[in-house]
C-alpha cells in the first residue's frame, strides 16, 4: 500500500509543479492580466481601506497632541493674564492714592498757617448711633483730644480718644455731634448735627434767615471746637415749619464716609476750654 501511495503523490507534486509553471508563463505572456485585475480588485479597495484608516489613526494622534498642547497653551495663558490683572490692580491703587494724596497736598499748600498730621483709616464703626473711624496715627505722633480731622472735601470729625499710636474720630454724621456753622453766601448762623440715617441737618437757623438749596455749610468758629471756614457740607433741601422759633435745612457732606482711606489731623488747632471761663464766673 505504501509502495502505491508515494508514486501517487510524486505524481500529484509533479503535476502542481507543471501548472504552476504554465500559469507563470502565461501571466508572463500576459494571457492572465484580465482575471489578475479582477482578482486583484478587492486587495486594493482592501489596501486603501486599510491606508485611510491609518491615515485617519495618524491624524487623530496628532489632533490630541494638538489639543493637549492648546490645552497647555491656554493654562498658561491663563496665568500669565491673572498675574497682569493683579498688577494692574496694583498700578490702579497706587494710582488712586496718588491722586488722593495730591488732593491732601493741594489741600494742605492752600492754608499754609496751619499744619497736618496725613493719617490712614484702619477701622470704620459706622452702626447706630455711634459714627467712628480709627487712625493710625496718635499721642507718639503729636495727636491730642479734640483735634479736627478734615479731607480736602471738608469737615470729617474730630479726636475724641487715643493710644500711643492710634486715634479715634468722631465723625459729623455721629448723633452726638454738633458743629458751629454759618452759610457760606448769607453768612446766617447754625449747628451741624448728625442725624442717625448718617445724615447732616443744619438746626438753629434765624426764621428770617434766608436757605437755598445748594448753599455751601462751612465751619464758622464759634464754640473754639472747630477752627473757621472748613467747608462742612450742602444744602440739599430746607425745612419750615409753623410756630416753630428757627428753621432747618438737610446737608449732604462731600466725602463719603464709608470710602476713607486717607484724612488730615489738624495739629495747629488747640481747641478752646470754655469751662474754665465758667467756673471764674461761679466764684
Amino acid at each position: 500500500m505504501r509502495s502505491l501511495a508515494r508514486p501517487g503523490r510524486f505524481l500529484s507534486l509533479l503535476l502542481m509543479l507543471m501548472l504552476c509553471g504554465i500559469l507563470m508563463t502565461v501571466s508572463i505572456a500576459g494571457l492572465l492580466a484580465p482575471v489578475e485585475d479582477v482578482a486583484a480588485a478587492p486587495l486594493t479597495g482592501l489596501a486603501g481601506l486599510l491606508n485611510r484608516l491609518s491615515l485617519t489613526a495618524n491624524n487623530t494622534l496628532e489632533a490630541l497632541n494638538d489639543w493637549a498642547s492648546a490645552q497647555d497653551r491656554i493654562a498658561e495663558l491663563e496665568e500669565q493674564l491673572a498675574r497682569r490683572q493683579v498688577e494692574l490692580i496694583r498700578l490702579r491703587e497706587a494710582a488712586s492714592d496718588y491722586e488722593r494724596l495730591v488732593s491732601l497736598l493741594g489741600y494742605i499748600s492752600a492754608l499754609e498757617e496751619q499744619e497736618f498730621i496725613t493719617a490712614d483709616v484702619i477701622a470704620v464703626e459706622q452702626t447706630g448711633i455711634a459714627r467712628h473711624i480709627i487712625i493710625n496715627r496718635g499721642a507718639r505722633d503729636g495727636i491730642a483730644v479734640g483735634m479736627p480731622v478734615s479731607t480736602d472735601l471738608g469737615l470729617v470729625g474730630r479726636i475724641i480718644d487715643i493710644s500711643a499710636n492710634a486715634a479715634q474720630v468722631q465723625l459729623i454724621t455721629d448723633e452726638n455731634s454738633s458743629v458751629s456753622s454759618r452759610l457760606q453766601t448769607t453768612r446766617a448762623h447754625g449747628s451741624i448735627v448728625g442725624q442717625a440715617s448718617g445724615a447732616l441737618r443744619l438746626t438753629m437757623v434765624d426764621l428770617d434767615e434766608a436757605i437755598r438749596q445748594g448753599d455751601l455749610v462751612i465751619t464758622s468758629g464759634l464754640g473754639g471746637n472747630f477752627p473757621a471756614d472748613i467747608v462742612v457740607g450742602q444744602v440739599t433741601s430746607v425745612r419750615q415749619f409753623e410756630f416753630e422759633l428757627f428753621q432747618e435745612a438737610e446737608v449732604r457732606s462731600l466725602i463719603d464716609f464709608a470710602a476713607l482711606e486717607f484724612v488730615l489731623v489738624l495739629t495747629s488747632f488747640e481747641p478752646v476750654n470754655f469751662s474754665v471761663f465758667a467756673e471764674g464766673g461761679d466764684g
